[in-house]
């Protein structure tokens, strides 16, 4: 049987009726979106400390990577057949002094114990001194069945531009199966080694980038920090001269005092710790498909529309047209909550999947009057 659905607002006289009908798998959902509201009353302020919404540019993961020989195996290597990893076998070879022969990579058609690898390291944010160890991953880019037993043979690692080939860390050690399913991919846990300082430059002219994250990078955002910042309370200013300046949606460029030209990572820590009272990002709709989970940023609204999926038919918005739709605040159903729309459909059970292909519905209708993120 075909069911209608209005989008409705809640009214005080059908919580317990809609709580009733609400199963337990619905509740979850329910309880998730409600949870920022239940969370705190009206007058409660919602603050991010900068660090948590932005990073210094500079300060990046970068990824280190080589071509490598895993030896050792039991017959579960790339074999004879793969000349790419018999090439690097014979390179490693003549390195060590112990040349092949007249009949080149021929000798080595019988090699069932070595696999040709990708090994890449990551460097955190921070950078690594020379000396430090870090873990490494290991992928088969061969034929090899299995890595299980094997061990990396020392392999270069070279730094992320493709322009300047330049030797930052050597790898090697025992490989460890993170999954057994997947027998080709592992690590070497502090299998890799810096032979020399890896650290990026943060500052710049006696400036610095701060770099808001993709979930805050917004016009709006980038200009309440750049005016957070000109007027702290810490009193960075000098002559007059405004510090920060919002350059895009995502920077936000700032001039380090006279004061601490000396002592930039102090400023820095200064200004990363300051509040920045309730970022106004925008209404947004965040869907995870495989976990099932939707997030609704603040009162999300919706337009007037016909949307049928399955033996489900939505409308949404204007007057109501037929005696079966029940009406609940109807002062308001000219600008209906997305929030809304999900309880009423949560409480008739429909399926989280259903729901999520509604508010899709909306969104390429134009009828989502909100950013909508699939993850």
């Amino acid at each position: 049987m075909e069911m209608r659905l209005p989008v409705v607002h809640r009214s005080r006289s059908l919580i317990p009726h809609l709580s009733s009908l609400i199963s337990h798998r619905s509740r979850a959902v329910v309880a998730l979106l409600l949870l920022a509201v239940a969370a705190g009353g009206p007058n409660a302020e919602a603050k991010a400390t900068l660090k948590t919404i932005c990073r210094v540019k500079g300060q990046e993961e970068n990824t280190l990577q080589g071509l490598g020989i895993v030896v050792g195996l039991k017959g579960t290597g790339d074999g004879g057949s793969s000349l790419p990893m018999m090439r690097s076998l014979a390179q490693a070879m003549q390195f060590l002094g112990n040349p092949l022969g007249k009949t080149g990579v021929a000798e080595l058609k019988d090699t069932k114990n070595a696999a040709l690898v990708l090994v890449t390291a990551t460097v955190p944010p921070t950078g690594a001194r020379q000396g430090d160890k870090i873990d490494c991953m290991i992928s088969s880019v061969g034929s090899a069945k299995s890595l299980a037993g094997g061990r990396l043979f020392t392999t270069l690692l070279v730094g992320p531009d493709p322009k300047n080939p330049r030797v930052y860390a050597t790898a090697e050690g025992p490989i460890t199966l993170d999954n057994p399913l997947h027998a080709t991919a592992g690590r070497i846990h502090s299998g890799c080694r810096l032979e020399e300082d890896f650290f990026n430059v943060f500052s710049k002219d006696g400036k610095i980038t701060l770099v808001l994250d993709k979930n805050h990078a917004d016009f709006q955002v980038a200009s309440d920090v750049a005016d957070l910042i000109n007027h702290s309370p810490l009193n960075f200013q000098s002559s007059g001269v405004l510090l920060a300046k919002a350059v895009n949606p995502g920077n936000i460029e700032v001039q380090i005092p006279r004061q601490y030209a000396e002592s930039p990572v102090e400023f820095i820590s200064q200004i990363l710790a300051l509040d920045l009272p309730d970022p106004q990002v925008g209404p947004r709709v965040v869907i995870n498909e495989r976990a099932g989970s939707i997030v609704i940023s603040g009162d999300v609204e919706i337009g007037a529309a016909v949307i049928t999926h399955k033996n489900i038919v939505v409308e949404t918005g204007g007057p109501v047209t037929a005696a079966r739709f029940v009406t609940v605040d109807s002062s308001q159903t000219e600008t209906p909550k997305l929030k809304a729309l999900v309880e009423t459909l949560n409480a008739v059970h429909v399926p989280v999947e259903d729901i999520i292909e509604v508010i899709k519905g909306l969104d390429r209708d134009g009828r989502l009057y909100a950013r909508l993120i699939i993850e």
